[in-house]
């Protein structure tokens, strides 16, 4: 593999970008003498809000150096080889680390979203599906509690990191961070020494080294490959597309940022058809660099195709370019189960070609509806009597002070506004199929609740029945 004079600095240290005046701009080194290039040479990590690269290989300067060392080393018949970069040692996350976090998913800001907040709810079948697929994870304590986690995991099974996000009531993110810091933190800061796995692990270079969802290579061998930028689209794409059941499903995997798209991390898809889903951004800037570098890498991997198809790009407005949008927030407006049936009904034998299979997404994106759409698909349903005795019974009971568990992720905190909620989505989508989950959770609630009381009286009157004696006895 080719060894470049010139990389970007992988040390934490920032300057001042020229073209935002952010503190976030990586600077060149030389890697023959350890010191910076020109201070223009650099990438701001603002990838999305500002792009700024400035690339000591496309204008010239590499080719400059190069003549200038000819120069002075007139007495040389050739130049000075580049010293090899150190080949270093990877460790890797144990896996009883991971096994901590397939807990507490009721806590799961990200689970729970996709469970009651999302405005198609999806089934509990299906959220422990993606969360067994992509081995999801929860953060329990801390100040990262209600964090969901995403581990990055390779195709021999070994867990290169394990990102930390948490979300808002819109599954937007608010914070990122990584497990090993997390836990590094907690050591420090009650004085107690790191485990040895994580002095071993601080050492590696690079903490984000393989594919969301790479170890799902070694299981589905010939399925065609989705390819987004982040995590949490990856799990969209999956939900609304459907699991890889039959040779032509997708595998949704993810790279983890703009600049992650390189050779290192796809050359793992050798031979892999690749549909590439770059997240919106101004002038396109992203989709034109991730199109040009698929170029490079198909020359380099034989067999493997990049398929980008610029309908996103053409069909979304400005404001969704400048904020980043990316399918996942075009994909959760949509009704899932709809969007799934539309996807079963495509042919089932085998794709003989890229081509055959292209055409399913340029139907996804011409046919994305808008959520007017939906609203005006009302099914022959009527749910009058179910919503008048849901709301009868919900008015004339005390309702519990203390949380229920509705499901295996959903547990209800605040009753009061839970019901409400609920009975004012049914009422304005009252017989439309779209938003059954609603009633049905009201219905399980007050099941729920019947059980509940129903223990209580009984508990009443096996006590009444008990005084009673007792007086008799008397």
């Amino acid at each position: 593999m080719k060894k470049y004079r010139y990389i970007l600095d992988k040390s934490s240290k920032k300057f001042v970008c020229r073209a935002c005046g952010k503190k976030r701009f990586v600077r060149y080194i030389d890697t023959e003498t350890g010191e910076y290039l020109p201070e223009q040479y650099g990438r701001c990590d603002r990838e999305s809000k500002c792009s700024y690269h400035f690339n000591p290989y496309k204008d010239g300067y590499s080719n400059r150096k190069r003549e200038q060392k000819h120069i002075q080393c007139t007495n040389k018949l050739k130049l000075q080889p580049i010293k090899p970069l150190r080949k270093t040692h990877i460790s890797f996350i144990p896996h009883e680390v991971l096994n901590l976090t397939f807990q507490g998913y009721e806590k799961n800001i990200f689970i729970q979203n996709l469970l009651t907040h999302v405005a198609y709810p999806f089934n509990v079948e299906d959220i422990e599906k993606v969360i067994s697929l992509y081995q999801l994870g929860t953060v329990q304590r801390g100040y990262r509690t209600g964090a969901i986690t995403f581990p990055y995991i390779d195709r021999k099974n070994n867990i290169r990191t394990i990102q930390v996000k948490q979300f808002d009531k819109n599954n937007h993110t608010t914070s990122t961070d990584f497990l090993h810091s997390i836990i590094e933190k907690h050591h420090t800061r009650n004085n107690k020494p790191l485990p040895e796995w994580l002095k071993a692990y601080k050492k590696n270079e690079i903490k984000v080294s393989c594919l969301f969802g790479e170890h799902l290579l070694n299981e589905y061998h010939q399925n065609p490959v989705a390819l987004v930028e982040a995590p949490k689209t990856a799990v969209y794409g999956t939900l609304y597309f459907g699991f890889p059941e039959l040779s032509t499903d997708f595998i949704w995997l993810a790279v983890y940022n703009k600049s992650s798209f390189s050779f290192n991390k796809l050359k793992v898809l050798q031979g892999r058809d690749v549909f590439v889903f770059p997240d919106l951004s101004e002038n396109s800037n992203t989709f034109k660099e991730w199109e040009q570098e698929a170029k490079d890498y198909e020359k380099q991997l034989p067999g493997t195709k990049f398929i980008f198809s610029d309908l996103l790009e053409r069909l979304s407005p400005e404001t969704d370019k400048k904020k980043g949008n990316d399918l996942a927030d075009f994909l959760i407006k949509q009704n899932w189960q709809q969007f799934r049936n539309r996807n079963k009904q495509q042919p089932t034998k085998p794709m003989a070609s890229v081509s055959q299979i292209k055409p399913l997404i340029n139907d996804f994106y011409h046919e994305l509806p808008n959520i007017e759409y939906f609203e005006s698909i009302k099914e022959l349903d009527n749910w009058n009597n179910d919503i008048s005795e849901l709301e009868i019974y919900f008015k004339t009971i005390n309702l519990p002070t203390n949380s229920i568990r509705l499901n295996a992720y959903t547990i209800i905190t605040e009753p009061k506004l839970f019901i409400n909620s609920h009975l004012l989505i049914v009422k304005a989508y009252n017989g439309n199929r779209i938003f059954l989950p609603y009633l049905n959770r009201l219905k399980k609630f007050k099941h729920l609740i019947d059980k509940k009381n129903d223990r209580v009286d009984s508990t009443l009157a096996y006590n009444s029945q008990l005084s009673l004696l007792n007086q008799n006895g008397k």
